[in-house]
């Protein structure tokens, strides 16, 4: 039973949480102040509880695996909902259903924690469905708004076709091996043709929710349809997520197939990164822009784990950690300005420094992490991924991905010039910032600063990374 509760630690508080919430909504409820507060302190001891007895074990025949890295995976999902329930405040306070918001969220979270931890075909599937269908509720949570009832059809029928593909691609996984664990499906691979065929299958189940270019066109649509907290969710949480697991079945499922996966990474990095750009610069929308801004970054993902060693996980889930502070405080930026405001258009946000400059250079550090701009923490971040995607020496590779983060500078650099430089007869108005909302942009603002110069905190990675 210790074993028990200490390996499975993290699910069980996030489990305990939605029991807590859905008893709060049976029974007389609370205010929505109230009970935004509960659910942040709630949040907040999920993310601190994290740090403590983390250690490596198996439970329920070997189908659920963890070790300190994954705890630490599952720690920067945590910090990322507790960041977005801050900054978010504004627009969680006036929704008529906060407890079912978040019921559905830690449901998400809870599934991405079980697909995390998965060593078994048939769990991860369960657990990816766990962490997918909660979010496409809440993808339809502005319920007076046509275009998000639009963006959630549009993701639940791109994720029950993902799901169709990933489900045959595991029944042909299973028909040729014989297995469905993890640890012994490696020792099955003869790299036959169905086998491949298999792969593939998966793959693009991956493709689609990572938004690997071309399974990306469902991105932009749900995002701009999605509330700005259920869209934050999707860019940061979910994709972080999914890029774990991602990692996990490369190099320890189909590691003797990586002949294969690296080709195919390759191709799809670089199709991704200038497919992102590309339709970034056409953007108007500020969560259109942030949605093809997450495409490309995805393309710089893929390089990292295109190296398939050690630093190359290493690299990714420290560029993960610096894109939640980095994107989530560009969207907790752009929720504040669109809860008191109502403006999303980029040329809108032309003058804002005049009358917000917190909320300016806050916008601004962020875009320029997400640029790669130095001494941001994304400079680190992108240095690392292309530093391990250069491991088998594909130099082509390397300037190509090189060559996309100049062409990100310019539509970066837009945002920044027309908060700064741009003049705006009916600019935004000055906001008041709440307090909570202040906090959550200063956290943010502080890692995207302080992790890449905190040397320690990649380290710490890389020490982890070796008990994969």
């Amino acid at each position: 039973m210790n074993e028990f509760l200490t390996l499975m630690k993290s699910e069980l508080v996030v489990t305990a949480i939605i029991f807590l919430l859905l008893f709060i909504k049976i029974g007389k409820g609370m205010k929505n102040d109230s009970l935004l507060s509960l659910v942040q302190v709630l949040l907040l001891v999920n993310f601190i509880a994290g740090f403590f007895l983390n250690s490596t074990g198996n439970l329920f025949g070997d189908m659920f695996y963890t070790n300190p890295l994954i705890a630490f995976q599952k720690n920067i999902l945590s910090l990322g909902v507790y960041l977005i329930s801050l900054l978010c405040a504004d627009w969680l306070k006036k929704t008529q259903h906060l407890a079912e918001f978040f019921m559905l969220m830690l449901s998400a979270l809870l599934g991405m924690f079980l697909m995390i931890s998965s060593n078994n075909l048939l769990i991860f599937y369960l657990a990816l469905e766990l962490a997918t269908i909660p979010v496409a509720a809440m993808a339809n949570f502005d319920l007076d708004k046509k275009r998000s009832s639009e963006g959630a059809m549009k993701m639940i029928l791109s994720s029950a076709f993902s799901s169709g593909i990933l489900l045959f691609g595991i029944s042909l996984l299973y028909g040729t091996t014989g297995t469905i664990s993890f640890s012994e499906i490696a020792a099955q691979l003869d790299g036959s043709s169905v086998q491949i065929l298999a792969f593939v299958f998966l793959f693009t189940a991956f493709a689609f929710k990572l938004s690997i270019v071309p399974f990306h066109l469902w991105t932009a649509d749900v995002y701009e349809g999605s509330p700005i907290a259920v869209t934050s969710f999707l860019s940061v949480i979910s994709k972080g997520s999914v890029a774990f697991i991602f990692i996990t079945v490369l190099y320890k499922v189909f590691q003797p197939m990586q002949d294969v996966w690296y080709t195919m990474l390759v191709i799809l990095a670089v199709a991704t990164m200038v497919i992102g750009n590309l339709f970034a610069l056409r953007q108007q929308n500020i969560k259109r822009f942030l949605a093809f801004s997450s495409i490309a970054q995805v393309g710089f993902i893929l390089v990292g784990i295109s190296s398939n060693d050690y630093m190359g996980i290493t690299a990714v889930v420290y560029f993960v950690l610096i894109y939640v502070f980095s994107n989530l405080a560009a969207f907790g930026v752009a929720s504040v300005i669109s809860e008191h405001s109502g403006k999303e258009n980029i040329d809108e946000y032309k003058g804002l420094y005049k009358t917000n400059p917190f909320l300016s250079w806050i916008l601004a550090l962020a875009l320029f992490s997400l640029a790669g701009i130095p001494p941001t923490a994304g400079f680190f971040g992108k240095l690392f991924l292309l530093t391990a995607g250069g491991a088998k020496a594909a130099y082509w590779f390397i300037t190509v991905a090189a060559l996309n983060m100049i062409i990100s500078l310019y539509y970066y650099l837009r945002v920044v010039r027309a908060m700064f430089m741009d003049k705006n007869d009916n600019p935004v108005g000055k906001i008041k910032i709440s307090p909570s909302v202040k906090l959550a942009l200063l956290i943010c603002g502080a890692g995207i600063v302080l992790i890449g110069l905190l040397s320690w905190v990649y380290d710490h990675i890389h020490t982890l990374s070796f008990k994969l």
